[in-house]
C-alpha cells in the first residue's frame, strides 16, 4: 500500500488487490455536524439541517463538463456503478468499475466534487425527492427511533442533527446554499482518495497526483475567491488529520426514559449511552469487541442467543457502536410484540449487569476475538468496503492501519477491559431509553 499526500494537500492511499474490479472512494470531512443545527452561527443561519445530504444528492445534477443525464450513465455504460452517502462527519463519493476504467471513475469523482453547478431547476426537483425520502423514513420505526434516540442523547451538541434534515429545513434550501457549502468544505485539505485495484500501486499513485494537480490548480476549482493556499491547507500537506482538532470527548450524555405512542403493530425499543470517541484508541477497541459480543451480527451473540434463539421474543436485536471524533454512542435496539417488551428489557438489563459485574472467561473472550478478527478479515476481502475504510482512516488518523495492527489491538483486550467498558458505557445511571408503541 502507498499512503501519501499530494502537493495540493489531498491525502490518498492506493492498494494493489483483486482480479478485474477496481474501487474508488473520495471522502470529504464535513457532513451533518458542520451544519447550523444549534442555530448559533454568526453567519446568519447558513447551512440549515439537511444541507450536507442535499449537497450529496445534487452533486450528480450537472457539472461544468457533463449534464445530469451524462453523469448518471457514464460509468453504468462501462458496467460500473456510481454512488454516494452522507454521515454526520463525511460525504463520500464512490464507484466500482473494471480496472481498465479506474482513471475514468476517479476523474469523475474529482469532477463531481470540484465542478458542481447545482442548476436551480435540478435542485428544485431533487428537493421533492428528498422530501419524499424524509416522509418514507418515518414509515420505518426501527430506523426512525435510532435517529431520534441519537438526537436526544446529543441534544445541545452539533451531533444532534439528523442527516436528512427536516421537511421545513429542506424546503428552505436553495442552490446558493449548496454552492457555498461546497466552496467552504470541498477543499483538498478536507479530502481523502482511496483506490483498490489490480493495477500497480505506483501507477495508481501517479493517477491521483495528476488528477489532484488538474482539479485543484485549475481555474474551476471550488476554493473560495481570495482563499490562500495556506487557508486551503495546500501549503501544509503533512498536517494532522482534520478531525484531530476537535475536543476529546463529550462530557455527559443527556439522560431520558421516554415512551412515544406511534400506533405501530409492534414495540420498538432502543437503550444506550455515549461511548469512546475515535481517538480513545484502547477504550474504542475494547468497546467494539464488547458490542460484537453483546449484539453483533452473528447468531451466537449474547442478546441474539437469549432473545431470539432461546425465547423467540424478537426477530432481530442489535448492539451498534457509532464512533465520532469527539464522542460515540453504543445502543441496543430491538422490535418485539408489545406484550414481550418488559421481558426483553429485563433480559437485556440482566446481561448488561453481568458484563459489569463479572469479567469474561478467558476462553470465551479468546473465541470472541477470533470471531471479530474473522469478520474483519472477510470484510477486507470486499474491495468496496476496503476503499471506504481506507478513506475514513486517512481522514481520521492520517494513515491506514494494516490488518496485523488491528489484530494486535484486538488481542491486547483483557477481560478487565471488557468489564471496564461495560461499567463505563452501560452504568445504570448513564443509560437512556426510548420506546415506540
Amino acid at each position: 500500500m502507498i499512503c501519501s499526500t499530494t502537493a495540493e494537500g489531498l491525502r490518498y492511499a492506493v492498494l494493489k488487490e483483486g482480479k478485474r474490479a477496481a474501487y474508488c472512494a473520495l471522502s470529504i470531512n464535513c457532513g451533518t455536524r458542520v451544519e447550523n443545527v444549534l442555530k448559533t452561527s454568526s453567519r446568519g443561519g447558513h447551512y440549515p439541517s439537511g444541507t450536507a445530504h442535499f449537497v450529496e444528492h445534487a452533486l450528480f445534477k450537472g457539472t461544468a463538463r457533463h449534464s445530469a443525464q451524462e453523469i448518471n450513465g457514464y460509468l453504468e455504460k462501462l458496467g460500473g456503478e456510481l454512488n454516494a452517502y452522507t454521515t454526520k462527519e463525511e460525504i463520500v463519493l464512490h464507484s466500482t468499475v473494471l480496472s481498465e476504467d479506474l482513471r475514468k471513475a476517479a476523474d469523475l469523482l474529482f469532477e463531481l466534487a470540484t465542478e458542481p453547478l447545482f442548476p436551480d431547476g435540478e435542485v428544485q426537483k431533487e428537493k421533492t425527492v428528498i422530501l419524499e425520502e424524509i416522509a418514507s423514513y418515518k414509515d420505518s420505526p426501527a430506523d426512525d427511533i435510532y435517529d431520534r434516540f441519537e438526537s436526544m442523547l446529543f441534544e445541545g451538541h452539533p451531533l444532534c442533527g439528523t442527516i436528512l434534515g427536516t421537511a421545513a429545513s429542506v424546503k428552505g434550501l436553495e442552490a446558493e446554499n449548496l454552492r457555498e457549502y461546497v466552496r467552504e468544505f470541498f477543499v483538498p485539505s478536507r479530502m481523502a482518495m482511496a483506490l483498490v485495484s489490480p493495477l500497480e500501486e505506483a501507477q495508481m499513485a501517479l493517477m491521483v497526483e495528476e488528477l489532484s494537480r488538474e482539479y485543484f490548480r485549475s481555474g474551476v476549482q471550488t476554493l473560495k475567491p481570495g482563499m490562500t493556499d495556506a487557508e486551503a491547507g495546500n501549503a501544509n500537506p503533512g498536517a494532522e488529520p482534520v478531525y484531530a482538532s476537535l475536543p476529546a470527548t463529550l462530557a455527559l450524555p443527556n439522560l431520558f426514559d421516554k415512551t412515544i405512542n406511534r400506533h405501530t403493530h409492534q414495540a420498538n425499543c432502543i437503550l444506550g449511552s455515549t461511548a469512546p470517541s475515535l481517538y480513545r484508541e484502547q477504550e474504542r477497541i475494547a468497546a467494539s469487541l464488547m458490542a460484537n459480543i453483546l449484539g453483533g451480527p452473528a447468531s451466537n451473540s449474547i442478546l441474539n442467543s437469549l432473545l431470539r434463539e432461546k425465547n423467540g421474543w424478537v426477530y432481530n436485536v442489535e448492539c451498534n457502536y457509532t464512533q465520532y471524533a469527539d464522542t460515540g454512542m453504543m445502543a441496543v435496539s430491538f422490535g418485539c410484540d408489545r406484550e414481550r417488551l418488559d421481558d426483553c428489557i429485563s433480559a437485556i438489563y440482566g446481561e448488561l449487569e453481568r458484563l459489569r459485574d463479572c469479567p469474561m472467561d478467558e476462553d470465551a473472550l479468546a473465541a470472541a476475538k477470533k470471531q471479530l478478527k474473522g469478520q474483519l478479515a472477510i470484510a477486507s476481502d470486499n474491495g468496496e468496503s476496503q476503499a471506504l475504510s481506507m478513506g475514513k482512516s486517512l481522514l481520521v488518523f492520517g494513515r491506514v492501519y494494516d490488518d496485523e495492527t488491528i489484530c494486535r489491538q484486538i488481542d491486547a483486550v483483557t477481560p478487565q477491559d471488557i468489564q471496564a467498558s461495560a461499567r463505563a458505557i452501560f452504568a445504570p445511571d448513564r443509560l437512556s431509553k426510548l420506546v415506540y408503541l
